[in-house]
């Protein structure tokens, strides 16, 4: 007997409130890390982190995890670029070759910096807006459903 099942569909198998809870770590400590909000042995930050950093990086955590744990499959664009643009509000502008590569070092911290906040709070409003728009879509769908089973 062959099992149809791939090893990539397994976290689709896995109980919603599960799978969110396991996106949300992962994200922490992913984004956590490759932002060095917290010291460890992969990167080294140059500039200090900010008092706003570690909340919003939980919050960031919070709303890809329960992103993930909404069951469908609309606004992974929009959650993406909601939270791209939350990793690089909360990442070392100095860092990041792109950016340097972009602003160049003086202009990256004379203009980029000081609008990190504000950045991550799109970032954070934009993810907010794809999980209001997937639990909509998700909503509509299973009333249509109820609807169709009634009638």
């Amino acid at each position: 007997m062959s099992d149809e099942r791939s090893i990539w569909s397994w976290p689709q198998e896995l109980h919603p409130f599960l799978r969110g809870w396991m996106a949300a770590m992962l994200a922490f400590i992913a984004l956590g890390t490759a932002s060095a909000v917290w010291i460890n042995p992969f990167f080294v930050r140059m500039t200090p982190v900010g008092a706003w950093e570690l909340p919003a990086l939980a919050l960031l955590a919070v709303l890809t995890g329960v992103f993930v744990a909404l069951p469908n499959a609309c606004g992974f664009r929009r959650a993406t670029a909601g939270g791209t643009a939350g990793f690089l509000g909360i990442a070392c502008p100095t860092c990041n070759k792109f950016l340097m590569l972009i602003f160049g070092g003086e202009a990256l911290m004379l203009w980029f910096d000081p609008m990190r906040p504000y950045i991550t709070v799109g970032g954070i409003a934009v993810l907010a807006f794809a999980i209001w728009r997937r639990w909509r879509s998700f909503h509509t769908q299973e009333t249509h459903i109820l609807n169709e089973d009634t009638g």
